[in-house]
C-alpha cells in the first residue's frame, strides 16, 4: 500500500475515533476547549507514534523469535504507560497549566484505546515498520483533528442557543454521530 494512502486512510477514511469507534472517552472528556484538545492529540500523538515503533520491535526482535507472541497485548501496555508517565513528567514541567487542565485524562492516555488498538492493528497486519510509522502518525493526526474539529464546535455552541435539555453532554453526543456521519463521506476517498 502507498504510504500517502495509508496516512489519508488513517486520517480521514479509518479515523480511529468516528469511523472505528477507538478512543471515545478523551475524545468526550478533554473536548471541551481547544487548547485543551490540541495539548491531548500532541500528547497522544507523540504516545502512539513512539509506542507503535517499540512495539513492533519488540514484537518482531524479541516476541515473535521466542513464541511469545501470548505475552502481545501485556507487553504492549506496558510499553505504554511508560511512555505516558514520560509524557506525564515531561508535561508537567514544560507547560503546568495544560498539565492541570488534561487532568486525570493524561494518564488514561495508557488506557486510550487509539494507542493500544494502532500497535495491535500494525501487528496484525503484519506491516513493516514504515507502514507502521506511517499508520501511528496518520491515526494520531486523525485522533487529533477529531478531537480538534468537536472542540471547536462545541466552544461555538456554548455561546449559542441550545434547547434546554440538550445542553452541555447530549448536544456533544449528537455532534458526536453528526461528525462520524460526516467522515464516513471519505470513504470513496481512497
Amino acid at each position: 500500500m502507498n504510504l500517502f494512502t495509508i496516512l489519508i486512510s488513517n486520517i480521514f477514511v479509518n479515523n480511529y475515533v468516528l469511523a472505528r469507534f477507538l478512543g471515545i472517552c478523551p475524545f468526550l472528556g478533554v473536548s471541551n476547549k481547544t487548547e485543551t484538545a490540541t495539548g491531548m492529540g500532541i500528547a497522544v500523538t507523540f504516545v502512539v507514534t513512539l509506542s507503535s515503533i517499540i512495539t513492533y520491535a519488540i514484537h518482531k526482535f524479541i516476541l515473535l523469535p521466542r513464541e511469545l507472541v501470548y505475552l502481545q497485548t501485556i507487553v504492549f501496555i506496558l510499553v505504554i504507560a511508560a511512555l505516558v508517565q514520560f509524557v506525564e513528567m515531561v508535561m508537567k514541567k514544560l507547560s503546568p497549566g495544560l498539565y492541570s487542565a488534561l487532568g486525570v485524562y493524561l494518564p488514561l492516555i495508557t488506557t486510550n484505546c487509539v494507542v493500544l488498538g494502532v500497535a495491535i492493528l500494525n501487528v496484525q497486519e503484519k506491516n513493516n515498520l514504515i507502514e507502521t510509522i506511517f499508520t501511528a502518525v496518520g491515526a494520531s493526526l486523525g485522533f487529533m483533528l477529531s478531537l480538534i474539529l468537536i472542540s471547536a464546535i462545541r466552544e461555538k455552541l456554548e455561546i449559542e442557543n441550545v434547547p434546554k435539555a440538550l445542553e452541555g453532554f447530549p448536544i456533544a453526543l449528537i455532534t458526536a454521530g453528526l461528525m462520524s456521519i460526516a467522515f464516513l463521506g471519505f470513504n470513496g476517498l481512497v
